[in-house]
């Protein structure tokens, strides 16, 4: 006799279930030499709040999306008579502040060349030689600074001492705050690699003995992480500078930190900008560059104030260099921050300005709808990077989830999202009227054919209804293990998958 271990109809019985708790499961045993169905039950005890079974799984729960923007400009056109009576008014001073702009950086950049003229162990210490002809390009950073309005800045607080804080954070709004950080501070900074191939400004950040960092390279990263804690270590090494969010904010919020200035596990001075404005937002949002700059030259006086923040050390009796502390410590850190800036802390991350930028280069309407907060879903992707080498393949994508959908428990999870069905209601999802509207709530952008074509995918008998006791597993099952064993595969596919577990998440969540 063969056995078929696919679920069958009927999902759920329709008898009453003494226990709400269990849910009753029919395996259908099919004898081939006749058409005779014994039916064999088995009792599988079900928490409809933790239909997984895992002790540590708390109560599924979908987070709404956020209204927050941290990446929009408040001013991204001009606007009002002042503004543009201004510009006029300032268009003299352009052609000097540029002027004063353009002396100040050749002059940094040559006294960058002498001080890094010869200089081969640069792995070590800088001489003390050359960090005294790098003095020359720190007042040159000053002068950029007033080039560009900032004729006074005003500062709370002091940098602690190196010895008492190594590495120093700060939220990130504008261009602006490395600058002013050299001038102030002269410290060793973390940066992109694409940096040294700035003209003139490459040279100036080799000067400042510079950690950089490829965020695509999981070994680069590490390398930097182990390069925050050697300088960190050494008194001789100037302080380390990061700006964890890893990207630029309107400065209204403040991104879900990377950990690379925690895990070493150092003391750390948080430190944070404010750009007070009512004309002009100087922020590095959805801006570009030029057009930022151009606003910045034609401005009377550009605001900055800087708050130096008291020292925060990792927790006692704890190794925080673990993620899970170097997670805790971040915590801590960016809670100083925007309780010091009285902003918001959000899961917004690198990730969701890629996704945004990507958005707008396809001329979507809203781009900021595409945003995920991507620090919320992390550790999804950390499910399926079973190489924790930081990047998946498709094929690792596409046998996790078909390692999800063989999975018991996520089985028993469809069963109980059906279980939630309104006894006076009928136990069908008809694709006019319901499907698409749960479908969208979670893909707002699926078209009318996608929409159609994943229902019939579901509605195996074809009747125009997806009933909640033929729920077609094995069809949809199947169709994966197909996908599987195809050489080539396509965006149209990974939607399909995708939407397969949207839907089963808004039935858990929203099917009443």
């Amino acid at each position: 006799m063969a056995t078929n271990t696919n679920l069958t109809t009927p999902l759920l019985p329709q008898n009453s279930n003494p226990n709400p708790h269990s849910i009753s499961v029919h395996t259908n045993l099919e004898s081939p030499d006749n058409n005779h169905l014994s039916e064999s039950s088995a009792q599988i005890e079900c928490d409809p709040e933790n239909p997984f079974g895992f002790p540590e799984l708390a109560r599924l729960s979908i987070p709404e999306s956020s209204t927050i923007d941290p990446f929009r400009n408040h001013t991204p056109v001009i606007e009002g008579v002042y503004e543009w009576v201004k510009i006029v008014v300032c268009l003299p001073l352009v052609l000097l502040r540029l002027v004063l702009f353009g002396v100040s950086l050749f002059v940094g950049y040559l006294a960058a060349v002498v001080a890094i003229n010869g200089w081969k162990e640069t792995e070590r210490p800088m001489d003390r030689w050359r960090c005294g002809v790098m003095w020359v390009t720190r007042v040159c950073a000053r002068g950029v600074l007033f080039s560009w309005g900032y004729h006074w800045i005003k500062r709370r607080g002091r940098p602690a001492p190196r010895g008492i804080a190594p590495i120093v954070v700060s939220n990130h709004a504008s261009f602006v705050e490395p600058i002013f950080f050299f001038y102030e501070i002269f410290p060793t900074i973390v940066a992109s690699d694409s940096h040294d191939s700035v003209p003139l400004v490459g040279t100036i950040i080799r000067a400042m003995q510079v950690i950089y960092v490829n965020r695509s390279s999981a070994a680069s990263r590490k390398h930097a992480i182990d390069e925050i804690k050697r300088k960190a270590s050494c008194d001789r090494f100037p302080r380390v500078l990061l700006f964890p969010e890893g990207t630029t904010t309107n400065g209204r919020a403040l991104l879900s930190f990377q950990l690379g200035a925690f895990l070493p596990g150092y003391p750390i001075q948080p430190v944070t900008v404010h750009y007070p404005f009512v004309h002009f937002d100087q922020s590095w949002g959805n801006i570009s560059l030029p057009k930022l700059m151009f606003r910045m030259l034609t401005q009377f006086h550009n605001f900055m104030e800087v708050e130096y923040l008291p020292v925060i050390r990792p927790l006692e009796n704890q190794e925080e260099s673990a993620n899970g502390y170097a997670n805790i410590y971040a915590g801590r850190t960016g809670y100083a921050i925007a309780s010091a800036l009285n902003i918001v802390q959000t899961s917004y991350s690198y990730g969701d300005m890629i996704l945004l930028t990507k958005a707008a280069q396809i001329k979507q309407v809203n781009p900021s709808k595409f945003m995920v907060e991507m620090a919320k879903v992390e550790s999804i992707f950390a499910f399926l990077d079973v190489e924790k080498n930081g990047q998946i393949t498709f094929k690792q994508f596409l046998y996790g989830s078909l390692y999800v959908l063989k999975h018991p428990s996520f089985r028993r999870a469809c069963e109980v999202a059906f279980s939630k069905t309104s006894a006076a209601r009928e136990s069908y999802i008809s694709e006019q009227e319901q499907f698409g509207d749960l479908v969208r709530l979670a893909i707002s952008d699926m078209s009318a054919n996608e929409i159609s074509d994943l229902f019939h995918l579901f509605d195996h008998d074809g009747d125009g209804k997806v009933r909640k006791g033929t729920f077609p597993y094995d069809r949809t099952l199947r169709w994966v293990n197909s996908l599987k064993k195809r050489v080539r595969y396509t965006c149209y596919h990974i939607r399909f998958l995708i939407s397969y577990h949207v839907l089963i998440r808004t039935l858990v969540t929203g099917w009443k």
